[in-house]
């Protein structure tokens, strides 16, 4: 399965990060490609949350994001358009006043695609989302 592993250093506490990440409903404020982000409903530390995407084309899906606070949001597909599957989490470490963030996504795409090509449909996006996801922990605290 084609996967995309990638580290960052965020200049925040691990909390605000965290709090950042988890707050899937203002993706759009942030993330270019999100159109909309819904929390279809909540079942204990999980959140089936339906992301409307613009990228090549538009798609929607949804993921069931498992959250255990404060260090740790992972997912897994429930459904939707363009993935068969997809899996993956973002690890939050505090060091030194800072966050690294240990981000690892992994997707079967539903209509074929060579595996480097879905390799590259995975990895593609990830500079433009580190940054903006830096732009947003400047934005939220300074």
């Amino acid at each position: 399965m084609p996967g995309a592993n990638h580290t960052e250093m965020f200049s925040c506490s691990i909390e605000q990060l965290y709090d950042v990440i988890a707050d899937y409903e203002k993706y759009p404020e942030f993330l270019s490609e999100v159109k909309s982000c819904k929390i279809l409903k909540t079942e204990g530390n999980k959140k089936f949350v339906e992301y409307h995407i613009a990228l090549i084309k538009s798609f929607k899906y949804t993921l069931a994001m498992t959250e255990q606070k404060p260090d740790l949001i992972s997912w897994d597909f429930v459904g939707g358009e363009i993935f068969k599957s997809s899996s993956g989490s973002w690890k939050l470490q505090e060091e030194a006043g800072r966050t690294r963030a240990i981000y690892k996504v992994d997707a079967q795409f539903s209509l074929f695609l060579p595996g480097p090509i879905a390799k590259t449909l995975l990895t593609v996006n990830l500079p433009s989302m580190m940054s903006s996801y830096h732009r947003r922990i400047k934005e939220l605290y300074g």
